[in-house]
């Protein structure tokens, strides 16, 4: 990694609470899932997610139906992405597969997109879904301290469960 580009990825970590959006909802296949009690209306394959025009990005999660993801865009590529879940009646968010690509690891962009979700999102107690890998660790610890849930393992909630 050279200075210029660990720079520019903290550059890019400072801005993260500047997002761009696309809401990506289908109300007509909510409907038509709600309807048949999740039979019908489900995604099939693989869904594109919409490019937008922002260093910061949030879009329908492209792998989970009903979860959103988090990318940081540096030079054309995401240099960090995150998918995430709430549940405002529980009061629960998760994320999974948080990414960083090696050459912008430890420059922060992965703290700040987690924070700038959880300002958003303020009153939830954060968690994931999965154990974490060995490697891992030492990164979950250090994004939840002071975190509500420490973004320890947690199942979905049944809420969640109704509407995925």
């Amino acid at each position: 990694m050279t200075a210029d580009s660990q720079k520019a990825a903290r550059l890019l970590a400072d801005r993260a609470h500047k997002v761009a959006r696309v809401e990506g909802r289908e109300r007509w296949r909510e409907a038509l899932q709600w309807v048949s009690r999740g039979r019908l209306g489900r995604r099939r394959g693989w869904t594109p997610v919409p490019e937008l025009d922002g260093p910061w990005q949030d879009t329908v999660s492209a792998e989970r139906e009903g979860w959103r993801q988090r990318a940081a865009n540096l030079d054309g590529e995401f240099a960090f992405s995150v998918d995430y879940r709430l549940c405002q009646h529980c009061r629960l968010g998760w994320v999974e597969q948080p990414f960083t690509l090696p050459e912008y690891r430890g420059c922060g962009l992965a703290s700040a997109g987690l924070a700038a979700i959880r300002s958003e999102h303020p009153g939830l107690s954060w968690h994931t879904l999965g154990g974490h890998l060995s490697e891992s660790k030492a990164f979950w610890t250090v994004v939840g301290a002071g975190v509500p849930g420490g973004y320890a393992q947690h199942h979905l909630c049944a809420h969640v469960h109704a509407r995925s």
